[in-house]
């Protein structure tokens, strides 16, 4: 079995060759790609990836590329992870939203628009190639922000073998499983929303129901990333958010917040990803992996410690270093592969994704990308029947959906009536004068990326 990883020279690379490697023998795959076109980044990201898929298992067939079509060819699954215009424009991408008093986070917030304009046309000329080079039977998973309007727009497009993906909230319940000492493999929990707006309507722990505990548990509001909300929003919510939620519910604060700040989360990213790779690329990868990976370490630590500070205010306490050898839940790799051992065990899984709605959620369309719990077998992906929601959670919800359509409406068809209309309609804007602006300054921004808007 063959793995490809488009934007194999991000600086998670590590990360991804890691989850592959330690399951690579007993998932049965043979061979790992990265490919990117960035030769500087890849060379010194992918290359500590190579170094780290060989220690770990020695008999992986482990390359890096270039070429798009020798990556994809005879590919069985394929993991995009893609920054078109890279940490410069997403860093503009938010400064043109906060120069309006506007959230411009780059995921929820009106950047997501900006950064989408430049993700969709660059991964659908990736389908193509994967449509004619790769296994008939291939799978997609992205995790190309924004995800939530990527995978819509995919899908609109008709790419159906591609599947969003998240870590944010197989990562949460894997800090609370650790929150009661148990294994991350005793804990499941039932999810309805969309791609960083989503919603725990259940989680149960070694066949326990522990969702309305967890809301009352002082400690999961200083260890987890419960810390951004208050108590009294989850009972009246009846749920445990997802940590990207913040930025609806005190969304003065975020843009407040962020402005007081020196950096925008973007800038922060820029500038630590810039001078890491500026010492690292004087470093000599193949013979000097432990000076490498102390080096990323040192950088990378800073960028884990700042996670969601400026916007917040709070900071997370634990100490992060990359530990080749420890286990741990994969991130957004450990998604696919759970994807891919339940597809190989003949037994039926459950995982959270971003796939087409089919019924699941009530008020919201069958073609509709959610992110929810699923089945997943040989057979493919099911999502868990959630039927009718809290009214509240639903409106927020639909809304965000109706922008995603009509994002997703726009980029297709370089709609600028289309564009402005969805940025009228997000929560975070909620405006038509501001998304008149943010339109033609975003796409006079990403004229390089996408031109022919009308």
């Amino acid at each position: 079995m063959k793995i490809t990883v488009i934007g194999g020279g991000g600086v998670r690379s590590m990360f991804l060759a890691k989850s592959i490697a330690q399951k690579a023998e007993r998932l049965h795959i043979d061979e790992l790609c990265f490919m990117d076109n960035n030769a500087q980044k890849l060379k010194i990201y992918g290359g500590m990836a190579a170094h780290v898929a060989k220690l770990l298992c020695p008999k992986l067939k482990f390359s890096l590329t270039a070429n798009a079509v020798e990556a994809v060819t005879d590919a069985d699954y394929v993991i995009t992870t893609i920054r078109v215009g890279e940490d410069d424009m997403r860093a503009k991408d938010e400064r043109i939203a906060l120069n309006k008093g506007v959230l411009g986070q780059e995921t929820t917030g009106a950047a997501g628009f900006s950064f989408a304009m430049r993700s969709v046309p660059a991964l659908a000329e990736y389908c193509e190639l994967i449509k004619k080079y790769a296994k008939s039977n291939v799978k997609v998973f992205n995790f190309t922000n924004p995800a939530g309007v990527v995978s819509q727009t995919l899908r609109d497009m008709g790419y159906d073998f591609t599947y969003g993906i998240c870590d944010a909230p197989s990562g949460m319940l894997r800090s609370f499983a650790l929150l009661y000492n148990e294994s991350p493999d005793n804990i499941s929990g039932e999810v309805y929303g969309l791609n960083h707006l989503s919603y725990f309507k259940s989680i149960t722990l070694s066949g326990k129901e522990i969702l309305n505990e967890l809301i009352e548990n002082d400690e999961a509001y200083a260890k987890t990333d419960m810390r951004y909300f208050d108590k009294a929003l989850l009972r009246d919510r009846k749920s445990i958010l997802n940590e990207y939620l913040y930025y609806f519910y005190y969304r003065e604060q975020a843009v407040e917040n962020i402005l007081k700040a020196d950096q925008t989360r973007g800038e922060q990213i820029r500038d630590i990803n810039k001078n890491m790779t500026a010492e690292l690329s004087k470093m000599d990868v193949e013979n000097d992996f432990e000076g490498c990976l102390k080096m990323f370490n040192k950088w990378y630590g800073m960028r884990e410690g700042s996670y969601m500070a400026s916007e917040t205010g709070v900071k997370r306490t634990a100490t992060w270093k990359f530990n080749i050898y420890e286990e741990d839940d994969g991130g957004y790799a450990g998604v696919a592969l759970k994807f891919i051992e339940n597809a190989q065990s003949g037994k039926t899984g459950t995982m959270i994704m971003c796939v087409p709605n089919n019924g699941a959620i009530s008020g919201l369309r069958d073609d509709d990308v959610v992110e929810i719990t699923c089945d997943v077998n040989a057979d493919g992906c099911t999502p868990h029947y959630m039927g009718e929601v809290d009214e509240q959670n639903l409106e927020m919800i639909r809304r965000v959906k109706i922008y995603e359509r009509l994002a997703s409406k726009a980029i297709r068809n370089k709609d600028k009536a289309a564009a402005v209309q969805a940025l009228t309609l997000h929560p975070l804007v909620n405006s038509y004068s501001l998304a008149k602006e943010l339109v033609d300054e975003y796409i006079e921004h990403n004229a390089k990326y996408s031109q022919g808007w009308k």
